[in-house]
């Protein structure tokens, strides 16, 4: 086998998550974690065995999850609020509104497991809406990391931040995407791959599917960019402007619902400024029950279907 033949490296970001949140707990006493009895599937038992005074699990209560986190904040604490991401954006949306956002408390929502990475759970388990809701919160940051490296920045980030915020951690394995040099800072993207026909925007498990597209796409002629759009919210403006006006489409690509998404922020942007053929890929409904995998692709959320709507956009499907 050659090292081209090699199988691609690919992680559970969870890992990186616990580990850079021990790190900073080890320097920061403030650093505390809040769960929902989800020490195991959030990979807080390492943290609780070093800091077992500075983890806090209020049991399956949501509610009570995101009320104690905003109390814990008002009081000079960084809460960490790890839970899985259906469970921590649809119970308790609204301490999240009223609780964290509206009252500015800078409390780290920590969504485990989104999009749908519990698979074979089936669709009340599966977290295609939480985009959508908290696009919908008013000064809620929203931030998708992509692989390994951006999970451990946009920790530290939000650590820092002095603001709410909401992390979506991978549990679906991914690739590692993200040079060395690139760049994590509040509301800026990453551009991967240059190119001047289309551009693909995606966030979290779909960069590394983008990517392959952009390959399939150069091997046909088209000239495919690449966007990690890392924060939703606040959203790089410039960097969607610059695809449009640089580039004849646009595709967006994420793991939940089309309607609120990332691509409707990226599709509104557009339609005010700078109109451009724009395909929208992402979950259009409750999906079925099945592993992440087949899911994916029975969504079209892979290299294949992205390709497919570059070439629809571009009108040469």
């Amino acid at each position: 086998m050659t090292a081209l033949d090699a199988p691609t490296l690919t992680f559970d970001c969870r890992a990186d998550f616990a580990d850079e949140l021990i790190a900073l707990a080890r320097a920061d006493e403030r650093i505390v974690a809040v769960c929902n009895d989800s020490v195991g599937s959030s990979n807080l038992v390492a943290f609780r065995e070093e800091f077992p005074d500075r983890l806090i699990n209020v049991g399956i209560a949501e509610q009570d999850l995101v009320g104690v986190s905003a109390g814990l904040a008002n009081a000079g604490y960084i809460p960490f609020v790890s839970a899985a991401a259906p469970f921590l954006t649809g119970r308790a949306l609204e301490q999240i509104k009223a609780d964290v956002a509206y009252s500015d408390r800078h409390v780290v929502l920590c969504g485990q497991s989104p999009g749908m990475a519990y698979g074979e759970l089936g669709p009340t388990h599966h977290s295609i809406e939480d985009l959508s809701w908290m696009r919908a919160v008013p000064g809620l940051q929203i931030v998708v990391p992509a692989d390994p490296a951006q999970t451990r920045s946009a920790v530290r980030w939000a650590a820092a931040s002095g603001r709410p915020s909401y992390l979506r951690i991978p549990r679906f394995k991914v690739p590692a995407v993200t040079p060395p040099d690139a760049p994590f800072e509040r509301g800026r993207a990453v551009r991967l791959v240059e190119g001047t026909d289309v551009t693909l925007i995606a966030v979290g498990t779909m960069v590394s599917r983008a990517l392959e597209a952009s390959d399939l796409l150069n091997e046909q002629g088209i000239s495919a960019r690449v966007v990690n759009m890392t924060f939703v919210e606040p959203l790089d403006v410039p960097e969607v402007l610059a695809a449009a006006e640089d580039t004849s489409a646009i595709v967006t690509a994420e793991e939940g619902l089309v309607s609120g998404g990332m691509g409707a922020a990226v599709a509104r942007v557009v339609a005010e400024s700078r109109p451009v053929p724009i395909r929208m890929l992402g979950v259009p409904t409750f999906a079925p029950t099945g592993s992440t995998s087949f899911l994916l692709d029975h969504f079209g959320l892979n290299a294949a279907g992205i390709v497919g709507a570059a070439r629809e956009a571009l009108g040469q499907g």
